[in-house]
């Protein structure tokens, strides 16, 4: 069986960096690690390669080669996404798709062959089962939040790992918060749930003996959603496998929260962070208390991100503008923003959220 893997075009947004990586003689950020993940679940004996268009195009060659075509898509890559299976389906190739979007939407892709939705570690092993029999159903869903402990190493060796700017591996899936905005809960749930240190470890040494040695983001959409086993665990082991290793800068995302944990802090540097992603959203405490953003109410924002920095961690802040209507976002309180809180980066995203996202 000739599988490919197809990961489409980012647009020009705040997820392409298109522009910037051309300084770095880049092609993208980083490479679609799903679809590197889901590759690695595939049967063994399918032969497998993988289309990233941000780093190189589907050719006429790519379909006539393939049997299957699997994709997977973020919502901002809808119209892509669809470009990318009505050239599948021209070509005569049975598409299998999954991933945030057609999670989110599988309704407005009927052309689907089949839709493999939610977490892959619940509903491909069935699809698979159906496949091999012959009788693969249209649409597979779970409402389970999968235990991560069976989720292997993504199958690296389909990359040129020289097109991307940094590596991606995940620790944990899930967020203890509830931001209305967000659709991290809804796709992964309250409650997170984390690989072990061994398994983390496992997808490091890797991509090292790959010859990567450049940097390695943790796309955890809050690294420190699950502090306990993150200072417990992963931590100390990254401590413990930095000690032989040059290179390897490690970034995530976490909440602002973690500036009031010194500690935590102080071993994340110690483990290699160098740089994290903070939520900010607004300074506007009405906003933030209307979309349930509790853990950045009553406390500077400004402030969260110089203790970042005075653990020797580069802050990088996050602004929304399109909360509701009344609370759109437009900097009121930026007095607030002191010129000591400077941090070195600062994003500002329009929000483009699912017909039912409580907070548009």
């Amino acid at each position: 069986m000739n599988v490919l893997l197809i990961y489409p075009e980012i647009p020009d947004t705040f997820w392409s960096f298109r522009h910037a990586l051309r300084f770095i003689g880049k092609k993208a950020a980083s490479p679609p690690l799903g679809l590197l993940t889901i590759a690695a679940m595939l049967p063994a004996e399918w032969r497998k390669r993988l289309v990233d268009m941000n780093v190189e195009k589907l050719t006429e060659e790519h379909l006539r080669w393939a049997e299957v075509a699997f994709v997977s898509a973020m919502t901002i890559q809808r119209d892509a996404a669809r470009r990318v299976i009505a050239r599948c389906k021209r070509a005569g190739l049975r598409v299998v798709a999954g991933g945030p979007l057609f999670t989110v939407e599988p309704e407005t892709f009927e052309e689907v062959d089949h839709l493999v939705l939610n977490e892959a570690e619940s509903t491909l092993p069935r699809f698979l089962e159906d496949f091999g029999r012959g009788q693969p159903k249209h649409i597979y869903h779970s409402s389970e939040y999968p235990d991560l402990a069976g989720t292997p190493i993504p199958l690296w060796e389909l990359l040129d790992l020289n097109r991307y700017a940094t590596m991606n591996v995940q620790f944990s899936r899930g967020c203890p918060y509830d931001c209305d905005f967000c659709n991290v809960t809804a796709l992964f749930g309250q409650r997170p749930r984390a690989k072990s240190a061994a398994q983390v470890i496992l997808e490091l040494d890797s991509l090292y003996a790959l010859g990567w040695r450049g940097g390695v983001f943790f796309v955890d959409d809050n690294l420190i959603g699950h502090k306990r086993r993150l200072k417990a665990e992963l931590l100390p082991a990254l401590i413990e496998w930095k000690k032989d290793k040059r290179g390897i800068p490690f970034t995530t995302e976490v909440s602002i929260n973690l500036a009031d944990d010194p500690e935590l802090i102080q071993l994340m540097v110690e483990a290699g962070f160098s740089a994290v992603f903070i939520g900010i959203e607004t300074p506007a405490e009405e906003s933030l208390a209307e979309c349930s953003k509790k853990q950045n109410l009553n406390r500077e924002p400004g402030g969260g991100c110089k203790a970042h920095s005075e653990g020797r961690i580069a802050g990088a802040g996050g602004l929304y503008r399109g909360l509701r209507p009344r609370h759109a976002f437009y900097l009121p309180a930026s007095d607030r923003f002191h010129p000591e809180q400077q941090h070195r980066h600062g994003y500002g995203r329009v929000i483009a959220g699912a017909p039912w996202d409580p907070a548009l």
